[in-house]
């Protein structure tokens, strides 16, 4: 008999896609890896397992114990997944700007859930960064996660997501392209592949209101660059100790609007159901297409489910009242 243990053995192994028509204005071979294809529906679940069992290790978790995290909903729902298999709880912290779906199914599989303010300064104490570390001290038996500077997330990337679309590629990729938020996944990503081959290209998507494209282009963090954005999942107003920016070739910046509307393109023209930042993802990468040539093996990850964004991105209410479709 063939079956999983439990939910938990079913992460990872995700499914490699050749996009079709989205990216038909570029001559090389685009494909998509796709990351809703795991139990949580997205690629945190891969890092949310990997900190958790790395604290397990560590003693920082105990039978019983609280996770906490401030989280978008897509860590939340992986951190659930193995609290429940675990045995734990799990508090959420994140903040008024997610979409109300991701709360709904974070509570959904038994989480708590904790909405702050989006803006505020990080270190204003009603920001989601200081009140997920002032809950995790408060609470009795409690461990935050703390993704951002969690080396475990990368870490997760660079043993699974890496050699996964090494393998799935047979080597053959000459580019990797993916939203940064966190930072887990591009640096854990990158560091693997350029180990296995130094030419490959790492490109960072980024958003307008972010900190990353201009600090990696001139080393400056420059608070100016920061402001309130739409887009769900990636860019930062810090740096997160998991972005390793030496192997990243790159970062491209994404409107708000067209991150929207490719979004909604993608699922439109492939078939495949996706997040919004998968939507920044692929329009960053049709922007760099004049950087690629026929030859070229190119992998996009898109990181998470159309599912937590119907109330948004997939609502045309919400896209008018945001002046993204006329």
């Amino acid at each position: 008999m063939y079956y999983a243990k439990n939910i938990l053995e079913t992460i990872g192994n995700t499914p490699l896609i050749k996009l079709n028509n989205i990216t038909s204005e570029i001559d090389a071979l685009v494909m998509a890896k796709v990351e809703s294809f795991n139990p949580g529906n997205s690629v945190k679940d891969r890092m949310a397992l990997k900190m958790v069992e790395d604290a397990e290790a560590a003693g920082l978790l105990k039978p019983g114990g609280t996770i906490v995290e401030g989280t978008s909903g897509n860590t939340g729902m992986g951190l659930a997944l193995a609290a429940i298999v675990k045995g734990y709880k799990l508090i959420c912290v994140s903040t008024d700007k997610q979409s109300k779906e991701k709360f709904d199914v974070l509570r959904a599989v038994g989480a708590e859930v904790i909405v702050c303010p989006t803006d505020v300064a990080p270190e204003d104490p009603q920001s989601y960064y200081s009140t997920s570390k002032r809950i995790a001290d408060e609470t009795p038996n409690a461990w935050y996660a703390n993704q951002y500077d969690n080396p475990s997330n990368a870490k997760a990337h660079y043993e699974t997501t890496g050699p996964e679309i090494w393998e799935q590629t047979q080597g053959k990729i000459t580019h990797f392209v993916v939203g940064v938020g966190t930072g887990g996944t591009i640096s854990g990503v990158g560091k693997f592949l350029k180990e296995k081959n130094p030419n490959i290209k790492i490109w960072g998507i980024d958003t307008y209101g972010s900190v990353f494209k201009k600090y990696h282009e001139t080393g400056v963090f420059d608070p100016n660059e920061i402001y309130p954005y739409s887009t769900e999942g990636i860019g930062e107003d810090i740096l997160p100790e998991n972005v390793d920016f030496s192997v990243i070739d790159l970062f491209e910046k994404v409107t708000d609007k067209d991150a929207a509307v490719f979004t909604r393109t993608l699922a439109k023209s492939e078939g495949i159901f996706a997040g919004n930042s998968c939507g920044a993802a692929v329009k960053g990468l049709i922007q760099l297409k004049s950087k690629l040539k026929k030859s070229d093996v190119v992998v996009v990850l898109l990181h998470d489910s159309g599912s937590r964004y119907i109330g948004k991105i997939y609502n045309d209410e919400w896209m008018k009242s945001k002046q993204f479709i006329p």
